[in-house]
């Protein structure tokens, strides 16, 4: 019998503990989860599964109103919060039930209640100790708030996710995924958005033609997009929010949503008493395999901030349980992961940007293209779709693909594949498109930008 009471205790029932919960109990450990809110994690009860509904909500108004060109009399509409707020609980209570099920049908058992660590085999559940051979933290992070004279006064998107009522004036803080899809959201509600970002451009990090375009866009969409501009304070006042800014003007609001960061969740959890190193932002240290400076602990996922994607903590749980649990040591893939922005219009990226491209390759080629999508063309409405291939001179290989437009997300996720595969410029121009889409540009890109 094993001197511990499990083999692998997991702190947090998101998607990178769950997954690494569950292939280290198919290997035959016995798995124990603390969760202390709900099973699922940011993603699926406060991130990525509810935002993508709200976006879905979002989006019909836009609908709505290209309807006409296509010879649609679309009546009055009129939307209602409550309801859709309702419909999102309902199918996040559906998706949590399913999460805690995957644990406990793969043998292993839950507990509820907030875990912290006594030393490095003890894990202190509502003060009630368990032990473990191997722990693993996946706790995951929470969003932040800019230091300012009434910052509590503020939401951030965990907040946003259960409001009353929708705001009909709100300033959406930072230029990040969370910010820009927010936004979207709001604006598509019928909100009068302004978006406040203190850098000179939204999309920090991305492709410099994917910032500006997307920024076009939001523009265009009616979003009011101040860049170099920030919050000094707010105050409340009868009519909402005074919300003061560093050009020295003011405006009147109903709501102010923070999207400027996240950090790790690991205050509390008894990290430094055990040796687990942090680095500056709270982060548990790792190396390749996910273990921290504790030989028995380990982390994956948002906690750890390498790449803060549900999918890559996943590839890190399943990387981690393989390694530890399956005689199969094995890395998680951190290089060329796609990600989407669900913005409207949409953002998918893969691979390098054309800067770091630059920087890797010296001598690249670049692809570009802007035009309208056909949709566009009868209902008037005015857009334009970005594509773009980042080409290693080389060796031909594309080594970043790009796009802001609808179904971005769906269409990258293709791509990704050719970059993971090391795909050549030449292949994609071997490959017929599929007409007429949009998606066909990407294997039509003829004409190399000039340097």
């Amino acid at each position: 019998m094993s001197q511990y009471d499990f083999d692998l205790f997991v702190i947090g029932g998101g998607s990178g503990g769950v997954r690494a919960g569950r292939i280290a109990a198919g290997y035959g450990a016995r798995v124990a989860v603390a969760e202390e809110y709900r099973y699922g994690g940011t993603c699926v009860i406060r991130g990525c599964v509810p935002k993508k509904l709200l976006v879905y909500g979002s989006e019909f108004s836009h609908a709505f109103e290209d309807a006409a060109g296509f010879g649609w009399s679309v009546g009055e509409s009129r939307f209602d919060w409550p309801a859709m707020i309702a419909a999102k609980d309902k199918e996040i209570g559906r998706l949590e039930k399913i999460y805690r099920g995957l644990f406990e049908n793969a043998g292993a058992k839950t507990f509820d209640g907030r875990a912290t660590l006594k030393d490095a085999h003890t894990v202190l559940i509502n003060d009630r100790p368990v032990t473990a051979g191997t722990i693993l933290i996946a706790t995951g992070g929470h969003p932040v708030k800019p230091s300012v004279p009434g910052a509590e006064l503020m939401i951030t998107s965990n907040e946003a996710f259960h409001l009353k009522e929708m705001p009909k004036r709100i300033i959406v803080i930072g230029g990040g995924y969370i910010a820009c899809e927010f936004a979207g959201i709001f604006n598509g509600f019928g909100a009068k958005v302004t978006q406040l970002y203190r850098g000179e451009q939204i999309l920090r990090g991305f492709d410099h033609d994917i910032r500006s375009h997307l920024a076009a866009e939001l523009i265009k969409s009616g979003i009011d997009l101040k860049v170099r501009t920030d919050v000094t304070k707010i105050e409340k006042v009868a009519g909402g929010l005074l919300v003061h800014l560093t050009d020295g003007s003011t405006m009147e609001v109903d709501a102010v949503m923070a999207a400027t960061g996240r950090k790790p969740n690991t205050d509390g959890l008894g990290l430094e008493a055990v040796g687990v190193k942090t680095d500056g932002d709270g982060a548990v240290v790792v190396d390749e395999y996910s273990r921290s400076s504790v030989a028995n602990i380990y982390a994956v996922g948002d906690v750890t901030n390498r790449i803060n994607l549900t999918p890559v903590a996943i590839r890190e749980g399943h990387a981690f349980a393989d390694t530890v649990f399956g005689n199969k040591p094995r890395k998680a893939d951190h290089n060329d992961v796609p990600a989407a922005v669900f913005s409207q219009p949409g953002v998918g990226t893969v691979g390098l940007s054309e800067e770091d491209a630059r920087k890797t390759y010296g001598e690249v080629d670049v692809y570009r293209t802007t035009f309208r999508p056909m949709r566009a063309t009868v209902s008037g409405r005015d857009e334009r779709i970005l594509m773009k291939l980042v080409v290693d001179a080389k060796s031909d290989r594309v080594v970043g693909a790009h796009m802001v437009g609808p179904e971005a997300g769906e269409i990258i996720q293709g791509i990704a594949i050719a970059i993971k595969a090391k795909a050549t410029k030449a292949d994609f121009d071997a490959t017929v498109g599929i007409h007429p889409t949009a998606a066909e540009e990407f294997v039509t890109l003829r004409e190399k930008v000039k340097a």
